[in-house]
């Protein structure tokens, strides 16, 4: 691969895309830094301009995968509408934004330096009763303060990248985990019980707040979440959620809302250099090099794209032979380029929608298995397809794995 990136090195189609449809990807800054001669200095330069400074805060949810082999999609949704509800009013009641538009079952949250760190703990620890007492699902909690980069409605830089890992991969369901750049701005007479649970790379030491004095929120305010769905299938799902259970409704919304689609997703390796900040801009262009080769790609395999977020790229299509084609040709592509990736497969129902600022995002089970297949469990430079998928196209010489994930088997064969 170059050791610099260009414009010349991307389709001009890629730039006549509206900024909405291009999604979370900062094109518009990537184009300032592919004009400069990529140095650290060009790189701090572009970033003054977005830092900032304050709380990074990621929720994930617990105990998702055994859920969806007892509840319908549809049903998975409406469960894990209510904490994302809770984390937005309480992230709200003390200065916090959210970051991001909250499709999946994590949420992000940006609180300026100007919040106390004992009234955010506050907040949290209330999130988690409330959460405990009206929810159907447990959720970790993660925060870190420190300096983050803005850009294109996301935060960025190695410190986001870790929270994000630390909540999805350690912390688990009713767990609240700060690193001790939080700690380290509580009054010295705080009230919180804290216990020390080890150190994570990037983030330092880390406690979970076990107790202390809750946030009184009083009545909650009633705005939503930067909720991904129509006025019209929130409306909906805020009335499935009433009514768990009822196998009628969740049949009937699934039949109106959901279709049937060949799931790939390809994580790409990550790229590393010798600067930190160098190292950002170098993997959003390799972002910006996934959606360039889903633009090339897409039209003869039939597919479509759904997004292209950091390191994953997630597609759609109609037949499993042509999804398979298209996941090896975009491998080769990216190995051509000496960039490895993983890369999962499987079908099943789907929901994807259009997000209201432009753009799309997805929910389903074939997601989720693409997923743990590819990135859970996957090596680097292979292929992965579902046993469904694998039922479809038939032949070729794969070798069959078993995987075991969350508890669950997970059945694969590997390419």
């Amino acid at each position: 691969m170059a050791a610099k990136f260009a414009r010349t090195q991307y389709s001009p189609a890629l730039f006549d895309l509206a900024q909405d449809i291009v999604g979370g990807l900062p094109l518009r800054l990537l184009e300032r830094w592919w004009e400069s001669e990529q140095t650290e200095a060009d790189a701090l330069r572009l970033l003054t301009a977005c830092r900032v400074t304050g709380f990074n805060v990621v929720s994930d949810s617990a105990g998702l995968t055994r859920l969806t082999a007892e509840r319908g999609l549809l049903e998975i949704l409406a469960i894990i509408d209510q904490p994302k509800a809770i984390v937005y009013d309480h992230g709200l009641a003390i200065g916090g934004e959210s970051v991001g538009i909250w499709a999946a079952d994590n949420t992000q949250m940006f609180y300026p330096a100007a919040v106390p760190a004992e009234r955010l703990l506050a907040a949290l620890l209330s999130v988690q009763d409330q959460v405990a007492r009206r929810c159907a699902i447990k959720i970790g909690l993660a925060a870190h303060f420190g300096d983050f980069y803005s850009a294109s409605g996301g935060l960025y830089g190695d410190a986001s990248d870790a929270i994000e890992r630390l909540a999805e991969d350690h912390v688990t369901g009713g767990e609240i985990v700060v690193s001790q750049a939080v700690v380290g701005r509580l009054p010295p007479a705080h009230d919180f019980t804290l216990i020390a649970v080890g150190e994570a790379d990037g983030l330092g030491p880390l406690w979970r707040v076990v107790d202390g004095p809750r946030l009184s929120l009083g009545t909650f305010s009633g705005k939503r979440y930067p909720i991904p769905y129509s006025d019209v299938f929130h409306a909906d799902l805020t009335r499935l959620a009433g009514r768990l259970g009822d196998r009628e409704l969740a049949r009937e919304m699934t039949a109106r809302y959901t279709r049937h689609e060949i799931v790939v997703l390809i994580e790409r390796h990550a790229q590393d250099a010798d600067s930190r900040a160098v190292a950002l801009f170098d993997n959003l262009s390799l972002s910006a090099r996934m959606k360039d080769a889903g633009l090339r790609h897409l039209g003869a395999a039939h597919g479509s794209e759904v997004k292209v977020s950091g390191p994953i790229g997630i597609y759609t299509f109609d037949e499993p032979a042509r999804a398979l084609q298209f996941a090896r040709t975009f491998r080769r592509e990216l190995a051509d380029d000496g960039i490895g990736c993983r890369i999962g497969i499987d079908q099943g129902p789907v929901l994807v929608f259009d997000l209201a600022g432009g753009g799309k995002d997805i929910a389903g089970m074939p997601v989720n298995v693409a997923s743990k297949m590819a990135q859970d469990c996957g090596a680097w430079g292979k292929l992965y397809l579902s046993e469904r998928v694998h039922a479809c196209v038939g032949g070729g010489d794969f070798r069959e794995r078993c995987f075991f994930v969350s508890g669950l088997e997970l059945r694969a064969f590997e390419d």
